[in-house]
């Protein structure tokens, strides 16, 4: 059975390409752009076995939408990783804090991404 990873990224470029490079992977992809549509879906009851967000959105940010889905019983555990252009280790300690459970820099390479989703979907 396909894995589903739900991407959340305001960026309509980012959607259509990282899930072009997922679906060639073989996973299914649920899309929103932006946090507060990706909660919505979620509290929809949405199955996801991956949650890959941006940092950078407007109203809600990556952040503030990692620790809501945190709240979430289904999702307490649930791999999530943050896919943004920022680098910084304040960032990161806060991403971490906040649930996060790795990081990707944009722009990534096909191989990057779906080596970082290998290792937190095992």
């Amino acid at each position: 059975m396909s894995k589903t990873i739900f991407l959340v990224d305001d960026s309509a470029t980012i959607l259509m390409s990282v899930s072009a490079i997922l679906g060639k992977a073989g996973y299914s992809v649920e899309k929103a752009g932006s946090a507060e549509e990706a909660l919505k879906k979620l509290n929809a009851g949405a199955k996801v076995d991956l949650l890959i967000t941006d940092l950078n959105m407007p109203g809600m940010n990556g952040i503030e939408l990692i620790k809501e889905v945190r709240k979430l019983p289904a999702y307490r555990f649930q791999p999530i990783l943050f896919l943004t252009t920022e680098s910084q280790q304040s960032r990161k300690a806060e991403a971490k804090a906040a649930g996060a459970s790795g990081w990707i820099v944009k722009p990534a390479t096909a191989d990057d991404l779906l080596n970082t989703i290998k290792l937190v979907l095992r």
